[in-house]
């Protein structure tokens, strides 16, 4: 894999990608992340690293903009988790849970060829998120909607999700056992 793409900020709060040796915006780098590049992103000054900022910013101001993947439910519960025995293992569940993601959408991409990466597919992808987050955290999920979104889920979506739950206490009997 290739070395991130270094991003200074100087202390005029501009961006400066190394590698290009020009300006950038949030949107250009957030371009950047979309077309598969890692960047890192650091105060030119004092060296200190702030990718996590400026990517929270992007999320932020995606999700502004209308482009909505996180439900209110998961914020929610992320900020509760801040202040609860979760927060030591929630990064670690997010991380695998991200990459399990990942694999089964290329794997998905894979078996079905000329499926679009958007419609459907997301909305699939987002359930299966929500799903997999609710049972791994009660606490975050609005029982009468769990209950709807039960009576439409198809047969096939149904047994996906089965794949991932168990999955997920497997996963779950692992961190128990630590």
């Amino acid at each position: 894999m290739a070395d991130p793409i270094l991003i200074n900020r100087y202390a005029s709060r501009r961006l400066y990608n190394t590698q290009t040796s020009e300006y950038v915006t949030l949107d250009e780098i957030s371009e950047l992340i979309k077309q598969g590049h890692d960047v890192e992103i650091r105060d030119r000054k004092t060296g200190e690293d702030l990718t996590r900022q400026f990517l929270l910013q992007i999320i932020t101001e995606q999700e502004s903009k209308g482009e909505n993947v996180l439900p209110v439910n998961v914020l929610t519960g992320l900020v509760r988790s801040y202040s609860t025995a979760a927060q030591g293992i929630l990064p670690d569940f997010l991380s695998q849970s991200y990459e399990m993601f990942t694999q089964q959408q290329q794997s998905m991409m894979e078996k079905i060829p000329g499926m679009s990466a958007t419609g459907n597919w997301q909305k699939q992808q987002q359930d299966m998120m929500q799903s997999m987050i609710a049972a791994w955290m009660p606490q975050m999920q609005n029982s009468s909607a769990a209950a709807q979104k039960k009576e439409t889920v198809s047969e096939s979506e149904s047994n996906e999700l089965s794949a991932v739950k168990q999955q997920l206490a497997e996963l779950m009997k692992k961190v128990d056992g630590l």
